[in-house]
């Protein structure tokens, strides 16, 4: 009885709407991309420029103002952006392909 009533509200909604309109979210492509597309986890600086090339832009660094907040480096190529703890690679976040695409902000500068 449920599942009817999800798809009749479904159904409902897509007639008041028009056409059915699906977005392409940023995480569902960043999944399918197989690993050795963006720099892993560990990598050095040398590496991540060895392998992608020098980045388009090196962001101001971040932290360091005090021993336990160590400084945050930001490269950023045009798929995605690589976050470096002192030299060392700890995050690559994604960026957005095409404008229709839901994902993160760009960078802050």
């Amino acid at each position: 009885m449920m599942r009817l009533l999800i798809v009749a509200t479904a159904l409902a909604l897509t007639a008041v709407t028009g056409t059915a309109h699906a977005d392409t979210l940023l995480i569902d492509r960043a999944n399918n991309k197989p690993a050795s597309v963006i720099p892993a986890r560990g990598q050095s600086m040398d590496q991540v420029r060895a392998s992608f090339g020098e980045p388009t832009a090196r962001l101001e660094p971040r932290g360091g103002q005090k021993r336990q907040w160590p400084t945050i480096n930001r490269w950023t190529y045009p798929q995605f952006v690589v976050y470096f703890e002192k030299s060392r690679v700890i995050d690559v976040v994604a960026t957005q392909a095409r404008p229709e695409e839901i994902g993160p902000k760009p960078p802050v500068l």
